[in-house]
């Protein structure tokens, strides 16, 4: 598992999660633990490392 830092655009929050290295794609929702409105979390790895990450609000 990987710590991975971001700074969710919704809340503004500097939000740390734990992240798989071993799923080369995903896709997920995920709760803010600041707000509680969802973040759709998608992730890309190669060679067990992060070459993308985004994550949004899907509130509208």
């Amino acid at each position: 598992m990987l710590e991975h830092f971001f700074q969710y655009s919704y809340c503004l929050a500097e939000i740390t999660m734990l992240i798989d290295p071993s799923i080369s794609s995903q896709k997920y929702i995920e709760d803010c633990e600041i707000c509680c409105n969802p973040i759709e979390i998608q992730l890309e790895f190669e060679a067990g490392e992060a070459i993308s990450f985004e994550a949004k609000s899907i509130e509208q």
